[in-house]
């Protein structure tokens, strides 16, 4: 497993909480003595949503909304067991998700 690559790919809505994670999951991937390279950003995608303000009248009155989904990628090299049972008892804050890929 020492030569093993570790890529953790972290999504939210909320850029600060996806930035907070990823430092605790940095900080507890050095604490084990793994090298970490990360967290890198990626583009963020923007969903952007038209609606119509009232159906009836107003129909060139519109609104415009959009979500914006914050992304990163931490790579962690030469994990050992310690590494992994510090990860999995992580607690991330709600609305951050994770996927890991080993």
């Amino acid at each position: 497993m020492a030569s093993e690559r570790i890529r953790i790919r972290l999504e939210a809505y909320d850029h600060r909480a996806l930035d907070q994670s990823a430092s605790e999951i940095v900080d507890q991937s050095k604490r084990t003595s793994a090298k970490v390279r990360g967290p890198v950003p990626l583009p963020t995608r923007i969903e952007r949503y038209t609606v119509l303000r009232s159906p009836h009248i107003d129909k060139k009155s519109r609104e415009q909304f959009e979500i914006r989904t914050h992304k990163r990628i931490i790579d962690i090299f030469e994990a050992n067991q310690r590494t992994m049972e510090s990860l999995n008892r992580l607690v991330v804050p709600a609305g951050v998700f994770i996927k890991v890929q080993a």
